[in-house]
């Protein structure tokens, strides 16, 4: 890799392709899997298969906090934990525009090594495409995450019922307002940094002490806190109440939306997850989740009622009510 900038010839198919695999991807993600250099990868998997897929498009490509790559890694990992699932391979494409500095692809394969390590995930397979310069947007990033359901896991829809409360893991609208700051060159007195983070390991001791007693994960991504609790008031046809007192949020996110005029429950998340768990083990779950890293500022934000069936309804600070509604055209455009 003697070149500076990704050219279409590293899609091509000859040697700049062979070299961009060789020298760049398969040296960062050698394993027994990746490194036969199949089309595809053979698992050792039993019992129930747990698989999701997500495409990263996130515009800027960094972040405070982060980046695209990493961003992959965390989003399909943490979508078949809010399966239930525990996640084991990755399969990594990228679609790179010509032109993208290849200084950049190497800190983007380097943060996706460390992200993989550190959620304890192997990448086994993947593609890479070139397209012209402004067919696309530096680089866009498809991961598939596999793995293989916790024995415990329960985790339906249906399964919620009256009396199940709402918790969060931490503070909401970090992800989104950083990539807001970081789009429109926003300062604030003190940054705000993405929440992107893997979440299996959290969610895989939940399972184990908590069980059948959770009942539903969600990660709040696009459309925030907001979106995963319309969709839990429609699709069970019961109510979501919530207190605005509640919410975990940081100074300064509270402060940026504010000055924004954005509401943080719309603001997309990337290591903030929903739980509706049985009610009587709320309190004994918070604590549990506390007590893990990165978890300190989990909260029980609300609980599932009878009343109001369909709708969410927030109790403000002043004690105002107003109803919740899903997420109407784009706020926050590319956050993932």
């Amino acid at each position: 890799m003697n070149k500076d900038h990704i050219e279409l010839g590293h899609g091509s198919g000859g040697l700049l392709t062979r070299e961009l695999l060789d020298e760049l991807i398969f040296s960062t993600f050698s394993n027994e899997q990746i490194d036969q250099k199949h089309d595809g990868a053979i698992l050792p998997m039993s019992g129930h298969v747990v698989m999701s897929t997500d495409t990263f498009v996130v515009s800027p490509i960094f972040f405070k906090g982060g980046n695209i790559g990493e961003l992959a890694v965390n989003g399909s990992v943490n979508d078949v934990a809010m399966c239930g699932g525990i996640p084991r391979y990755l399969s990594l494409a990228f679609v790179i525009e010509e032109g993208l500095p290849v200084a950049d692809l190497r800190k983007i394969l380097e943060s996706i090594r460390h992200a993989a390590e550190k959620s304890g995930v192997q990448v086994v397979t993947g593609d890479t495409k070139v397209v012209e310069r402004g067919k696309g947007d530096k680089i866009f990033i498809n991961t598939t995450g596999i793995g293989t359901l916790h024995p415990k896991a329960h985790i339906a829809m249906q399964r919620i019922s009256k009396g199940d409360k709402i918790i969060v893991n931490g503070s909401l609208a970090r992800h989104g307002m950083a990539i807001m700051s970081e789009r429109e060159g926003l300062e604030f007195e003190s940054e705000i940094v993405s929440d992107t983070t893997h979440l299996n390991t959290t969610v895989e001791a939940l399972l184990d002490r908590f069980g059948n007693d959770i009942h539903l994960f969600r990660d709040a991504t696009r459309g925030g806190v907001a979106g995963v609790l319309s969709e839990i008031a429609t699709d069970t046809a019961k109510g979501v109440f919530l207190k605005e007192a509640w919410l975990p949020l940081e100074k300064q996110v509270e402060a940026a939306c504010e000055m924004l005029g954005i509401d943080p429950l719309y603001v997309a998340n990337e290591g903030v997850f929903v739980s509706v768990v049985n009610g009587a083990i709320a309190g004994e779950y918070v604590e549990a989740l506390r007590s893990m890293e990165g978890n300190e500022d989990a909260a029980i934000i609300g609980e599932v009622t009878e009343t109001k069936p369909g709708m969410v309804i927030l109790e403000s600070k002043i004690g105002g009510k107003r109803v919740v509604t899903p997420l109407i055209g784009e706020q926050l455009p590319r956050i993932c």
